[in-house]
């Protein structure tokens, strides 16, 4: 199990162009103006190219059904790397309603278990860290299906994924037919990924763009942005800068249309100089 480990690991340490985390960990450090965390609702909203088109050199790093806990690893992951951050533009709404991490997104970060102390510190505080870290092999056996055998012969011919194309931006379609309204009847809580994510920038000079991102006109119970700006003052309510159902997929992610539209907005208030 201990060679089995060593070997798996080996491969993940070799790879740029499989998924988000590789491309951080075995990637040159880079000088980036625009880094942008988040979940989904950071990944399909932020188009790169529009940064990019300002002279203004970006990527999102924003992950499809990650949270707070992922964010927060990402970008020590980055200046673990020694990678040169001028701003950071994170999407802060709904994934205040937990500090829990994803089930899915988190495991990308264990095949770099013993070669970050970064990853293993964020995971010491997990209840199944012991397990994980002092048993070879059994991280990979657990989760074989997302860090396993299939991942590791990918990782292993260098193939690429989309998930690194257009500057990580994944643009949506437009879906017809009537909005399904989106229902925040949840409550936002302080969180202390969100908290260690301020605290980092500050340390480290970084400018930091915590937003909450538009959802469509349907939405119910949109005094929940109310309620996170009482509890975070500091970030910016776009949630109704885009309204309209033309640019939306679903309720809660914008289309291609929109986020063109909603990343034109922000650019223009932070990056117009």
């Amino acid at each position: 199990m201990l060679v089995m480990d060593k070997i798996y690991s080996y491969f993940f340490l070799q790879s740029n162009k499989r998924d988000k985390i590789g491309f951080i960990y075995n990637s040159p450090p880079t000088e980036y103006d625009v880094v942008i965390l988040g979940s989904s609702r950071a990944n399909n909203h932020f188009v790169t190219q529009m940064f990019t088109d300002k002279g203004l050199k970006a990527f999102n790093f924003g992950m499809q059904g990650s949270k707070l806990f992922e964010s927060d690893l990402i970008l020590k992951l980055l200046l673990e790397k020694k990678n040169k951050i001028k701003n950071v533009i994170i999407d802060v709404d709904v994934t205040l309603r937990s500090e829990e991490k994803s089930e899915g997104m988190s495991l990308k970060f264990l095949p770099y278990l013993y070669d970050s102390e970064s990853v293993k510190k964020h995971f010491e505080s997990q209840n199944d860290f012991n397990s994980i870290y002092y048993i070879p092999f059994y991280r990979y056996l657990k989760f074989d299906t997302k860090i396993g055998f299939r991942e590791v012969f990918f990782y292993a011919l260098n193939k690429k994924n989309k998930a690194l194309d257009n500057g990580g931006y994944n643009a949506l379609s437009h879906k017809n037919g009537n909005m399904k309204p989106e229902i925040l009847d949840f409550q936002p809580k302080r969180n202390k990924y969100y908290e260690e994510i301020k605290k980092i920038c500050q340390l480290n000079n970084i400018k930091l763009i915590a937003v909450m991102t538009p959802v469509c006109e349907n939405a119910v119970g949109k005094d929940y942005f109310i309620k996170v700006n009482q509890l975070y003052p500091e970030i910016y309510n776009y949630e109704n800068k885009v309204i309209e159902d033309k640019y939306f997929s679903n309720c809660s992610h914008m289309n291609d249309m929109g986020a063109k539209k909603f990343t034109a907005k922000i650019i223009k208030d932070f990056f117009n100089k």
